[in-house]
């Protein structure tokens, strides 16, 4: 897991990411929200960690910006006791969690162990003799692992965490790419392409509209 870490204060930024890395967690800790924004532009990330108050922007249209772009991500938010207004307000916007200032690490920990745990849903699949790891963005047929890009691996947990649903071909644009990245829609075609080679009978083209996933798997 690699956590994005928002926080102005440079000396509490680098104890948190310590103590981060000390849990297992990989980190990237930023000082202000535009350089936040262009690391979100060029990466993932499995949990943002966010100040409110920041140089050149602040958490709260940070994180209002990657919602609106599609972005998931769960977001614990740092917030002062004094604050109320705010804190409701990055709820109120998709915030997933908050702790108040001073933070307490092991509490911190525990929070993020829930959030994760809370977003990530069931860690593996078994679909038509295929084994889906789900945590490690791995599928295996036996003891042969399959080889799948990141992206249409992210497409199919996609397809698995709303299956039986239409999935618009905009949503899978937003999922795949956020924030302000160009999303390639001839690039969905070829991750579907690819998916239909494991699970072909499966996935149903809703013609003008995007993709349904029928699934009777197995959840480990």
């Amino acid at each position: 897991m690699t956590i994005l870490v928002l926080e102005d204060d440079r000396m509490f930024n680098e104890t948190l990411c310590e103590f981060l890395e000390e849990e297992g967690y990989k980190t990237v800790g930023v000082y202000d929200a535009r350089t936040a924004m262009d690391r979100c532009y060029h990466r993932r990330f499995d949990l943002y960690l966010l100040d409110i108050n920041l140089p050149m922007g602040n958490g709260l249209n940070f994180l209002r910006s990657l919602r609106e772009s599609g972005d998931e991500t769960p977001a614990i938010f740092l917030t002062s006791r004094d604050d109320r207004a705010s804190l409701i307000e990055g709820l109120k916007i998709g915030a997933d969690d908050y702790l108040r200032k001073p933070v307490d690490l092991e509490e911190l920990a525990l929070r993020i162990r829930a959030n994760v745990r809370r977003h990530q849903g069931p860690q593996r699949y078994e679909i038509d003799g295929y084994l889906i790891d789900a945590g490690r963005y791995r599928v295996f047929r036996g003891e042969e692992e399959i080889e799948l890009g990141r992206k249409p691996f992210e497409l199919l947990l996609l397809f698995l965490k709303h299956s039986g649903e239409t999935v618009e071909t905009e949503r899978i644009a937003s999922a795949l790419w956020p924030t302000a990245q160009e999303a390639s829609y001839g690039a969905i075609r070829v991750y579907v392409t690819q998916l239909k080679k494991l699970f072909g009978k499966r996935i149903e083209n809703i013609r003008g509209v995007g993709y349904r996933f029928c699934q009777d798997e197995q959840v480990l």
